[in-house]
């Protein structure tokens, strides 16, 4: 049949429902945002196995180049923010460019992102929340009771005001910020470690590129694009926001550049620390062989700034995955609140309460968790290994693969009016950016996820996966062609709904 689209004043509110308007300004975005990067986390636990199984000392290059890459997406994303402000961000900007069926196929795909990654946040928070209060406080409870502990919390959080959790974040954020810069402006001041500060070491090209991208900047890259896996929910709170269309653009921009330089110099604040010409070595002697990351960045802020900096800093990551689980719930759940809005899932899922919360999809989102989190203690999982691990490298893929389906979508749709830089040439070399990391995730998932076949070396050889690992790599594939054929198949008058929900 065919469907006729409504301008976006005629669409309808779902029984007259809606998100709560002009709650959030620009800095409210750019927190929830950050706070999803969960940067102290990137650089307590990714950081070190990048330096020490990637390229080196040139490990912070990568992450500035995985920053360019998203700026280069960034680019066409914010130009088509101008035209949709949707909370459905992915969903509605893949449906205006491709259609409603692929449209509700990246949904589909973005939902199993934000929910894999908030699964993922919730295991690392379990145990390390649970190795802190024994070790500073004596108190002995398992994984999985700090986890639902903090399930409880994020679930009252998530169905209050949303500028409420954007205030929590604020304050937590901003603590966390403040001790990576410090240590890193530290480090640099004092000239760094023994080695001093050697630029070049970190971000010339051919140190970056080091070892080809089958091998240690392959590693690398991987790691630094896993690490920047949230930004992209800046357009998510569109419709909560004062001016979305002028406050999108700029949030995302002010995120993505605020990461990457956080990144960069952060990582090569702790190159500097540890010694540039031995990092790798000293690295690995730090933290164990990499058996406690963390050690590498608690090491420098110790011996450049103070112990009581790598004390604040243990502390810090638990704020820091606690705002990145709320982060990601609010995500999720607007993201169930846009498709059940679209008449794709249940109906019900389109309702706020009285503060403008996506109350039921906040419900959804929390009960699936809680589910897989007390499927894991059941199975006696060892949460990072498994839970963390697993979840956190399927959804950077999900998130990669609907990142470039973005990006065509926003060549088709502004065909007509073509603007060389923000419509064609940017988001023609993000396509070529995010296909080539979506490709090294793929490669290294092994190593990003823990699952590989028995007699393999992750460190130098690409895939080689176990049956689990070759199943999490297919996944957003397969999630992705199932959302196509649902959306097909609900290509009826109900459809109406999903096209009529892409022009707002």
């Amino acid at each position: 049949m065919t469907v006729q689209i409504e301008s976006a004043a005629d669409v309808p509110e779902s029984a007259g429902e809606s998100l709560a308007a002009n709650k959030l300004g620009i800095a409210g975005i750019v927190f929830f945002v950050v706070a999803a990067a969960a940067p102290l986390v990137g650089m307590t636990g990714a950081v070190p196995i990048a330096i020490g199984l990637g390229n080196g000392a040139a490990a912070p290059g990568a992450y500035l180049v995985a920053g360019i890459v998203l700026l280069l997406f960034s680019v066409g994303y914010s130009t088509m923010s101008h035209r949709v402000s949707n909370t459905g961000a992915f969903f509605a900007f893949v449906g205006r460019g491709l259609g409603a069926v692929p449209g509700v196929a990246s949904a589909f795909v973005s939902l199993l992102a934000y929910l894999a990654v908030q699964l993922a946040i919730y295991g690392f928070f379990g145990a390390v929340c649970a190795a802190q209060m024994d070790d500073k406080l004596g108190i002995n409870l398992s994984w999985w009771a700090w986890c639902l502990i903090a399930w409880a919390v994020v679930t009252v959080l998530s169905i209050l005001q949303v500028d409420i959790g954007a205030k929590v974040l604020g304050v937590l954020m901003g603590t966390e910020i403040l001790s990576l810069l410090t240590t890193a402006v530290v480090v640099i001041v004092k000239g760094g470690g023994p080695d001093g500060l050697h630029f070049g070491a970190s971000f010339a090209p051919n140190h970056i590129f080091a070892g080809g991208l089958n091998g240690g900047a392959g590693i690398a890259l991987a790691f630094a694009f896993a690490s920047y896996i949230g930004f992209e929910a800046t357009a998510i709170y569109a419709e909560e926001t004062k001016n979305p269309k002028r406050a999108v653009p700029i949030a995302t921009y002010t995120a993505v550049s605020l990461i990457a330089v956080l990144f960069a110099i952060t990582s090569w604040a702790i190159v500097s620390g540890v010694g540039s010409e031995h990092v790798v070595g000293n690295v690995m002697k730090i933290s164990g062989d990499l058996g406690s990351p963390e050690q590498v960045v608690y090491s420098v802020a110790r011996d450049f700034v103070g112990g009581w900096m790598a004390t604040l800093m243990s502390w810090l990551v638990l704020s820091s995955l606690f705002a990145g689980l709320l982060a990601f719930q609010n995500s999720a759940a607007r993201y169930f609140f846009s498709l059940g809005r679209a008449r794709v899932l249940p109906r019900a899922l389109d309702r706020v309460n009285k503060h403008g919360a996506p109350i039921y999809g906040a419900v959804a989102t929390s009960i699936i968790a809680g589910a897989v989190i007390i499927v894991f203690a059941a199975a006696h999982k060892d949460p990072v290994a498994t839970m963390f691990s697993w979840f956190s490298a399927l959804a950077v893929l999900a998130i990669l693969l609907v990142e470039a389906l973005v990006s065509v979508s926003v060549i088709v749709f502004f065909r007509r009016e073509s603007h060389w830089w923000k419509t064609i040439l940017a988001p023609v070399l993000a396509i070529l950016g995010l296909v080539l990391a979506y490709y090294l995730v793929m490669a290294r998932f092994g190593l990003l996820a823990g699952t590989v076949a028995k007699g393999v070396d992750p460190t130098s050889q690409t895939f080689g996966l176990s049956t689990l690992g070759w199943v999490l790599v297919l996944l957003p594939i397969i999630v992705l062609v199932a959302g196509a054929l649902f959306g097909k198949l609900r290509s009826n008058e109900e459809n109406a709904d999903a096209v009529a929900d892409l022009v707002s």
